[in-house]
């Protein structure tokens, strides 16, 4: 029989004659964390001037940015060559987020008459998210005798390049939108490029020339004073505030329709988890009701969608205005 001091004894002597097993265990080693994108502050380049819309909604999207990426955002103006040094410096910057850039019309107008360009905007960027849609104005001076698009292509067509029509300059979105009308009515009319917008509409106001396509925001007050005769908008509906002016496509020119689309883009290479946070972000900013106001006060349609809408858009646009580069017959200045 076996004594309590005796078990003692031997269940001690079996416990001293175990391995250490805890000596031989070797802790994991901490696993690197995956390195937050974007990690420091943000600029949002604006490749034109500010006071223009693309420069509005950067600086009304600056702190949305702030809030769902947690990061500053500064707001750059660099502009110069049409856009280009701005787009540029985005284009060579380092796809982690840091560098963004918001653009408008000359993302997609300007590659088919500058084929020098320094940047491919398929190849060296990724749309984000299309954040809204500039609307435009058919307008022609009050002492012309029509008040309809059809009679102005019926004036047209009878006095075949004899009515002038003013734009801010070569390639620019009224230039482009009004080469593409003609194009959709089979009419021709003289352009004279301006340099801005101003002398422009200063010389359709004093009768100088006869017709401009003019944003929304402008053609407005204009129009409700009396200074110019709206004849139609070129987007696809008509626009709130100006519900008595038809369309293109009521006016039977479906093929003019356009918008400007602007956009945020980043550098090509971003990671995919980052695109997806931006554009949600961006769309979750643009079903504020405060938002959609002060977008709408642009005289712009806030939009909105999947980046891979946006992307798809993109293309198409680039396809489109490199025809009507072609088939208005436009070149460089």
């Amino acid at each position: 029989m076996f004594t309590r001091r005796r078990l003692l004894r031997i269940s001690g002597a079996a416990a001293a004659s175990l391995p250490v097993l805890t000596s031989t265990i070797r802790p994991e080693p901490a696993r690197a964390q995956p390195r937050r994108q974007p990690d420091g502050p943000i600029t949002l380049v604006v490749p034109v001037t500010p006071g223009t819309a693309q420069d509005t909604i950067a600086r009304l999207l600056a702190p949305a940015l702030t809030e769902f990426l947690g990061q500053p955002v500064v707001v750059d103006n660099r502009t110069g060559a049409s856009g280009v040094i701005g787009t540029q410096f985005v284009a060579r910057g380092a796809p982690d987020g840091r560098t963004l850039l918001m653009q408008g019309a000359n993302f997609v107008m300007s590659p088919p008459l500058m084929p020098s360009l320094p940047f491919d905007p398929v190849r060296d960027f990724v749309p984000l998210v299309r954040i809204a849609d500039g609307n435009s104005v058919l307008a022609v001076q009050p002492d012309l005798p029509v008040s309809t698009v059809a009679e102005f292509v019926a004036l047209a067509k009878a006095r075949p390049a004899d009515l002038d029509y003013g734009s801010p300059g070569n390639g620019t979105a009224p230039h482009m939108s009004m080469v593409l009308f003609m194009l959709a009515a089979g009419i021709e009319l003289n352009h004279i490029p301006y340099r801005g917008t101003a002398p422009a509409v200063q010389d359709l106001l004093g009768k100088r020339i006869a017709a401009m396509v003019l944003p929304v925001s402008v053609a407005l007050p204009l129009g409700r004073s009396g200074q110019i005769r709206m004849l139609a908008v070129t987007a696809g509906e008509r626009w709130p505030d100006l519900a008595e002016v038809p369309t293109l496509a009521e006016a039977g020119y479906s093929g003019a329709t356009n918008t400007i689309i602007y956009g945020l883009y980043g550098p090509a290479g971003l990671a995919p988890e980052l695109v997806s946070r931006i554009n949600a972000g961006v769309n979750e900013w643009l079903a504020r009701p405060q938002t959609r106001q002060a977008i709408l006060a642009q005289g712009l349609n806030p939009t909105g969608g999947p980046q891979g809408d946006f992307a798809a858009a993109v293309r198409s646009e680039l396809d489109r205005w490199a025809r009507v580069v072609r088939d208005g017959r436009i070149r460089p200045d």
